[in-house]
């Protein structure tokens, strides 16, 4: 798969079931913050994050928060949850995405990494050979470095829906056909 393109995309977190992280083989997942877990820059998870967190948590799943954030933005995040994190990871670049790896010992290819951007979390994800589930962003950001992004994520992120559909639409008729 391209560099840029996720393992499958999502509405929002709560949208994630266990069964589905068992059908990819995953034990470990690694969650980005801002646009994830809340909106960005609040300190309020997003609704029905906590409770997510705790389902993957009973379901056998190792989770740890994974942000290029302070420490002073993630740490009482990360607690509210009763999470590890990693702050300063430096996504896309592979060093925190291993370093979260080996703290929470399991193999790369065990390890699901959930974020909002194709720019930092999906290609740091491809580049260590990690799974990944690109999220839509809680809201748009304002920057002009944000909605820069954000454009050209856009074709990945139909490309990504209009698979989705057709591989919903090829399972629905193998299923009809049983």
């Amino acid at each position: 798969m391209a560099l840029r393109y996720p393992t499958k995309l999502f509405h929002r977190i709560t949208d994630i079931t266990p069964e589905l992280l068992a059908e990819m083989n995953a034990r470990a997942l690694l969650l980005d913050v801002d646009n994830t877990l809340s909106r960005h820059g609040e300190q309020t998870p997003y609704p029905g994050a906590v409770e997510w967190v705790e389902r993957m948590r009973k379901a056998g799943y190792r989770l740890v928060i994974l942000s290029n954030n302070t420490h002073e933005r993630v740490q009482p995040f990360a607690a509210q949850f009763g999470l590890e994190f990693i702050t300063f990871a430096m996504k896309p670049l592979p060093v925190g995405y291993l370093r979260a790896a080996r703290q929470l010992k399991i193999p790369t290819k065990q390890c699901v990494i959930i974020g909002d951007q194709v720019y930092t979390d999906i290609i740091g994800a491809n580049l260590c050979g990690m799974k990944s589930l690109l999220l839509d962003p809680i809201e748009e950001e304002t920057s002009r470095s944000f909605r820069l992004r954000r454009k050209w994520e856009r074709s990945i992120r139909q490309k990504m829906a209009a698979r989705q559909q057709a591989d919903a639409k090829t399972q629905k008729c193998g299923k009809d056909e049983s």
